[in-house]
């Protein structure tokens, strides 16, 4: 079974919703890393050397790989990335090797199978 490594940093007010729709989508599990700080293409505002911007969060979803499009999209969908600059990113990459996976792949299995 393969894997890809799915992240996204997220509004902190859209966590919630991002990862029950990651896991309706098929996720299994996540890791959220609370108050993560980034820039995109415009500079963050200040205001007397404090950050005017909401704080994100980044989560990080381990899932199988013929289930990763799917999960990304419901992701950007929920997030809202595409309504306003700012508001988000999601990319997946290639996990190579993975252990302590074993129950999920149990679980994967059947999944899997039903989509192929």
């Amino acid at each position: 079974m393969h894997f890809k490594l799915l992240i996204a940093l997220v509004e902190e007010n859209k966590t919630d919703l991002v990862l029950e729709a990651a896991r309706q989508a098929g996720a299994t599990g996540s890791t959220v890393i609370n108050h993560a700080r980034g820039e995109g293409v415009e500079t963050s505002k200040t205001f007397f050397g404090m950050t005017l911007e909401t704080q994100r969060d980044m989560l990080m979803f381990l899932v199988e790989e013929h289930l990763s499009r799917s999960i990304l999209e419901k992701i950007a969908e929920v997030a809202e990335f595409d309504q306003a600059a700012g508001s988000g990113i999601a990319f997946q990459i290639d996990v190579e090797d993975a252990v302590g996976v074993a129950h999920q792949v149990k679980k994967l299995s059947q999944v899997v199978e039903e989509e192929l």
